[in-house]
């Protein structure tokens, strides 16, 4: 995993007179502005704090993870759910438009968990939770298993991205009609020719039925890579790990039976949430609060 160097600036807190308020919170990373949604308790920045990510293409505000904050605020913790830029600045908090050429990398979002890490702490907090949806998920891992940071007690992984070697291709000639190999040779290409910047398609990418990418985009979500294998990336995490995966859920293949071959039920913990979706609604997310605090506690 490439290191990912960091310089968090603050560049806007919008306050509000009562301690139980949102408030929208900026950063800068590179060339980017970052936005998240900031709860806090009584008692901030005294933590854990919890730090969300979102997963494909989403946004802070989408019903699970405002659903989880509301919840965790409910129960007296303090959260942060962030705003991944894919590659736009001050992105708004909305599904992206699949138009917009993209030009953003699977890993890009762990340098911006990185920024907001190095925000809270500086705005005094010393505990840290990290929990990531679905390809947050993976990126949340990514992001843990990279850094061996004391800050970070506990990470929360629901519904993490899984992958098996071979598989992508066939996927993505199911879901486009079209064959992935050659355009992930042509993106190789430019990529190594110094013009990773240049954009390729119309194509098929992610969700996006006709848009256009980037070659580094390319290569970025559709290399053989085994670091989007999620269960994989575990055992290199410092912090104490429990992964949520829903016996429903027709997204994730295989989570489970993965994770399970490696729980420990002591640094590693599966739980498996019957009846549950890939989105873990209602009554599961209100569980999955509860589980959460009283892993932090």
């Amino acid at each position: 995993m490439p290191r990912v160097f960091i310089a968090a600036i603050v560049l806007g807190l919008l306050l509000a007179p009562v301690s139980l308020s949102a408030k929208e919170v900026r950063v800068g990373l590179h060339d980017v502005v970052l936005n998240a949604n900031l709860e806090q308790n009584d008692a901030w920045p005294a933590g854990p704090v919890l730090l969300l990510t979102h997963g494909t293409l989403a946004h802070r505000d989408m019903e699970i993870i405002r659903g989880l904050q509301r919840m965790f605020k409910e129960r007296g913790l303090s959260s942060l759910a962030i705003n991944l830029s894919l590659g736009l600045n001050d992105r708004a908090a909305a599904m992206y438009d699949c138009p917009t050429p993209h030009t953003h990398k699977h890993t890009d979002a762990v340098g911006e968990i990185g920024a907001w890490v190095q925000w809270l702490k500086g705005e005094g907090v010393d505990k840290i939770a990290l929990l990531g949806h679905s390809r947050g998920g993976n990126q949340t891992a990514r992001y843990a298993a990279g850094h061996q940071d004391e800050a970070i007690v506990g990470v929360i992984l629901l519904a993490p991205a899984t992958w098996d070697e071979g598989t992508t291709a066939p996927y993505y000639a199911k879901r486009y009609g079209q064959p992935l190999e050659p355009l992930l040779e042509k993106a190789h290409e430019k990529v190594d020719a110094g013009k990773g910047d240049e954009l390729m398609g119309p194509m098929g990418f992610i969700y996006c039925e006709d848009t256009r990418a980037s070659a580094e985009a390319v290569v970025s979500y559709y290399r053989e890579d085994p670091d989007f294998d999620t269960p994989r990336l575990l055992k290199r995490i410092q912090a104490p790990v429990v992964v949520f995966a829903g016996s429903e859920d027709t997204v994730v293949a295989g989570l489970a039976e993965k994770t399970e071959a490696i729980a420990d039920g002591e640094h590693i913990k599966l739980e498996v949430m019957d009846g549950a979706d890939h989105f873990f609604r209602d009554l599961y997310s209100e569980d999955i609060a509860d589980y959460v605090v009283e892993m932090l506690d």
